[in-house]
C-alpha cells in the first residue's frame, strides 16, 4: 500500500510539472507579430509540418531567408535558457510559396540593412559556465551572435554572452554612426534586458570595418529600485567629453546603507583605437 501511495504521489508531481511546462512563458525577444516579415537566423533552420520537434521536416531554410509570420502557436519549446513559441509561417523559394512551422528561437531578434549589407542579431545556444564569484557554482549562459551577409554570402560573424533567460524580455538592434572612429564604416548595438528589478541588461557594441566585425567590451547595467544600481557606458570621440582615436569606458555604482545614505563608486579606463584595432591604454 505504501508503495502504491508513493507511485501515485510521483504521478501527481509529474502532472503538475507538465502543466507548469505547458504554461511556461516564452522569452520576450522571441515575440513576433503576425502578418509581419521576419528573417531566419539559424542556418538550415528546419520547417516542420506541425509545431513539434517530432513532426515531419518539410524544408530547411538558410540564414537571411525572409519569411512572413502567419500565426503564433501556443506551444512553447525550451532549449537551454531559450524559450520560444512555434510560429506558422509562409515563405517563397523561386516562384513557389510554401507554409510550415518554425521554432521562434531560430529567428532573428533584430535585423538591419545598410550599404548593401544585411546585419542579423540572434541567439545561438546556451552553455554551462562557472560563476566568477563562486567557481563551485555552474550557471547557464546564453550566447548571441551578429552576422553580416552580402546577398546570401556570410561575410563575418561574431559571438558574445547575453546572460540568462531572465535577461531576454526585451531586445533591440540598431545601426549607429562610426562615432568618429578612424576607418570604421558603422557601429552596431545589440541590447537584451529583463523586466524586473535586479535583472541585468547587456549592451554589445560591434564595429564594422573592411567587411569585418570587431566586438567591443560588453556593457552591463543593473539596478534595484532606488537602493542600488550599477551602470556602464562608453564615451566615443563624437560624444561630450570624448577624445580622438579612443573610447572611454565609464562605470558608476550606488548603494544605500542602513541609514539610507548613498555610497557611490566610479571608475573609468581608456581604450586606444589605431584605425584597425583597440587596446587598453
Amino acid at each position: 500500500m505504501k508503495a502504491l501511495f508513493t507511485v501515485l504521489f510521483l504521478f501527481i508531481i509529474q502532472i503538475f510539472s507538465a502543466q507548469e511546462e505547458d504554461y511556461e512563458y516564452a522569452n520576450g525577444v522571441f515575440h513576433f507579430e503576425e502578418n509581419k516579415t521576419q528573417k531566419i537566423f539559424t542556418d538550415w533552420t528546419r520547417i516542420r509540418q506541425s509545431p513539434n520537434t517530432n513532426a515531419q521536416i518539410l524544408d530547411s531554410l538558410q540564414t537571411n531567408q525572409p519569411i512572413v509570420i502567419l500565426k503564433k502557436e501556443e506551444t512553447i519549446l525550451k532549449l537551454g535558457e531559450r524559450r520560444a513559441n512555434w510560429y506558422k509561417i509562409s515563405y517563397q523559394k523561386g516562384d513557389k510559396t510554401s507554409e510550415g512551422y518554425v521554432w521562434g528561437g531560430n529567428l532573428c531578434v533584430g535585423y538591419r540593412n545598410k550599404n548593401g549589407y544585411d546585419f542579423l542579431f540572434g541567439l545561438t545556444k546556451t552553455v554551462n559556465k562557472k560563476d566568477k564569484q563562486s567557481p563551485e557554482i555552474t550557471i547557464q549562459q546564453n550566447i548571441a551572435a551578429i552576422k553580416v551577409l552580402e546577398g546570401n554570402a556570410l561575410i563575418d560573424e561574431v559571438s558574445f554572452e547575453t546572460g540568462s533567460g531572465e535577461s531576454l524580455s526585451f531586445g533591440t538592434f540598431n545601426i549607429e554612426s562610426n562615432h568618429k572612429l578612424q576607418n570604421v564604416e558603422l557601429t552596431l548595438k545589440a541590447t537584451v534586458s529583463g523586466e524586473a528589478c535586479g535583472i541585468p541588461s547587456y549592451d554589445q557594441y560591434v564595429l564594422f570595418k573592411d567587411k569585418k566585425l570587431i566586438v567591443l567590451p560588453q556593457l552591463m547595467n543593473v539596478g534595484d529600485a532606488d537602493v542600488y544600481y550599477h551602470s556602464e557606458e562608453f564615451v566615443f570621440p563624437n560624444d561630450k567629453g570624448g577624445i580622438p582615436n579612443a573610447f572611454i569606458f565609464k562605470m558608476e555604482e550606488m548603494e544605500k546603507d542602513d541609514r539610507d545614505r548613498e555610497k557611490k563608486k566610479r571608475a573609468s579606463k581608456t581604450y586606444l583605437w589605431d584605425g584597425n584595432s583597440y587596446k587598453l591604454k
